[in-house]
């Protein structure tokens, strides 16, 4: 009887969260492993594993995707880091707005701006070799996206956001005694920011530099899009290829999964890499006082340094952008850039044809309801993993983060093998495979943004309320929840947007009915169907423009209102 009483409410709820993660998150990346070790029988076959890692493209996938990760997460680091330096520790004019901008490349769909750096500098008729060669006279196009040069400068522009904004951040937080104190021993500011400054933000330099590592390594869309042409193919990519050619057959899928362990254990290792770097970090940098972080006079460098800032956002962001615009109101691809070639016939047919409409319609629905649903089980986990005091909780800790570590290849994989009708329920090329694996993949989101607001929440409210005659769910319901609301809204949208405007997971579950808009848009593209492609992708940016600004102005009313 006293084994009853123990198990209460928050025994229940943790159980049920256990179940919710293990069936969602645990076992279809279990059986990635399972079904790359086994053969259609369950036997263990080990064979079949070596055949398929011992093939040319399997190497040659593995050499692309390191060469891919090294160079990338190199040039992001090095410009994470100076333009982090730049915006928070000199005098820099409207650093505030260049801070926003750096972040805009984080907040746009990686695979729409490759496709728009294969339309400015494909060699045989991008716009912008095009008009290089007639301004100069030059024999040849001066540029090549389709090298593995090309891949590695587009694919930094969109993940370098991730080191710059560890970076600033640990920049702005940081004690500036030591450099005061070099600075009153007569050492200049360069000296001290480069002996200093750099090596007290050495961990958060790492940490971002291993983030960008681990997404690119599983990075689809820009290796997809700038790649196939010259046959270069990564392993996500290659996991697509042998998917898609094959009709999703059980040796495609097998292999898939055997590519997936790869990057499996490339990223548990990036991520034991990145909490060594973490703990051992020989310096505390953040102090519990008030602070103000010295800041170096540019002088003379300060409006070259402006016009520099200006200048890389302008060639990262607003280019490409602007010829994703440009192109999608084209009659035909390939016409002059002139207002004469333009029609807004493209975006009426985009709105018309019913494989373009439902692909918008399919990605609002999917993104609204795994943005909905994850964000409230989310919170569910969240509360038993901060708040009740129950053994077990580490194990929530860990089904939760464990999306975050994974290559979201893998996850669609996992998902492939769990819900295809081998254990009773068939999902394959239906809308629920794809919500399912959303839930999967963005999970971790949720549990980060509503834990760190539940963090925030004193015990002591909870208590007095109960104190007061309130049951548990009254006050969850009319205190927990109402003072918590900021971090569930923001968890919806940390959901949403990428839900809305992603691709790696659509692309290998999509089925005749269930396109979203990156899967309409990545095939619009393979078909060779460019101006319908970019037009379709000019609705998805301005719809992702307007909802960042719909969640800044949402997150100042409630900050406005806690």
């Amino acid at each position: 009887m006293s084994g009853l009483k123990k198990f209460g409410v928050a025994e229940l709820v943790l159980l049920v969260s256990i179940a919710i993660l293990v069936v969602v998150v645990a076992f279809p990346i279990l059986l990635i492993f399972w079904n790359a070790f086994t053969t259609a029988e369950g036997k263990f076959n080990l064979k079949d594993v070596v055949t398929i890692l011992s093939q040319p493209q399997t190497y040659e996938a593995l050499w692309n995707s390191v060469v891919i990760a090294a160079g990338v997460t190199a040039l992001s680091t090095v410009l994470g880091v100076f333009f982090a330096w730049l915006v928070t520790r000199t005098d820099l004019p409207f650093k505030n707005l260049m801070k926003l901008l750096f972040v805009v490349p984080f907040m746009l769909p990686s695979f729409i701006g490759a496709i728009a750096w294969k339309i400015l500098c494909s060699p045989r008729g991008g716009y912008l070799n095009v008009f290089l060669v007639n301004l100069f006279g030059l024999e040849k196009a001066p540029f090549n996206v389709y090298t593995m040069t090309g891949i590695i400068i587009v694919e930094t522009m969109y993940l370098f956001p991730f080191v710059f904004i560890q970076v600033s951040g640990a920049l702005e937080r940081m004690d500036p005694t030591l450099e005061e104190s070099a600075l009153i021993s007569g050492i200049d500011l360069f000296t001290i920011t480069r002996k200093i400054t750099f090596p007290l933000i050495t961990p958060s330099i790492v940490a971002g530099a291993l983030l960008v590592a681990m997404y690119s390594l599983s990075h689809f869309g820009v290796p997809s899009v700038l790649g196939q042409n010259a046959g270069i193919y990564n392993i996500p990519t290659l996991i697509y290829q042998a998917i898609h050619a094959s009709g999703g057959s059980f040796n495609a899928i097998r292999t898939g999964t055997v590519l997936a362990s790869l990057l499996v254990l490339s990223a548990a290792l990036i991520l034991y890499l990145q909490n060594l770097v973490l703990k051992k970090g020989r310096y505390q940098i953040i102090a519990g006082k008030s602070m103000r972080p010295m800041l170096l006079k540019l002088r003379g460098l300060r409006v070259p340094m402006l016009v520099l800032s200006i200048l890389y956002i302008a060639v990262t962001v607003l280019l490409p952008t602007v010829i994703i615009f440009l192109v999608g109101a084209l009659k035909t691809y390939g016409l002059p850039l002139k207002f004469a070639n333009m029609t807004l016939d493209n975006l009426k047919y985009i709105f018309t044809w019913k494989m373009t409409r439902d692909s918008i319609k399919n990605s609002v629905i999917l993104s609204v309801g795994a943005a909905v649903v994850t964000m409230l089980v989310g919170t569910m986990i969240s509360y038993v993993i901060v708040k009740a005091k129950v053994r077990g909780k580490f194990i929530l800790e860990f089904l939760g983060m464990l999306p975050y570590s994974v290559p979201g290849t893998v996850i669609v994989l996992g998902v492939i093998l769990a819900w295809s009708g081998k254990f009773g329920i068939n999902l394959y090329n239906t809308a629920g495979i794809i919500f399912v694996a959303y839930i999967a993949r963005y999970m971790a989101f949720a549990l980060k943004s509503t834990s760190a607001s539940l963090e925030q929440v004193h015990d002591s409210l909870e208590e007095a309320s109960r104190a007061c005659g309130a049951s548990h769910w009254q006050a969850l319901k009319d205190i927990v929840l109402p003072l918590i609301k900021p971090g569930m809204i923001s968890a919806f949208f940390m959901i949403f947007f990428p839900a809305l405007r992603e691709l790696t997971t659509s692309v290998l579950l999509y089925g005749p009915t269930t396109r979203t808009i990156g899967v309409a848009i990545y095939a619009l593209h393979e078909d060779g169907e460019t101006v319908y492609a970019t037009a379709l992708a000019s609705i998805a940016l301005v719809i992702i423009v307007i909802g960042e600004i719909v969640i800044r102005r949402l997150s100042k009313a409630e900050r406005r209102n806690a």
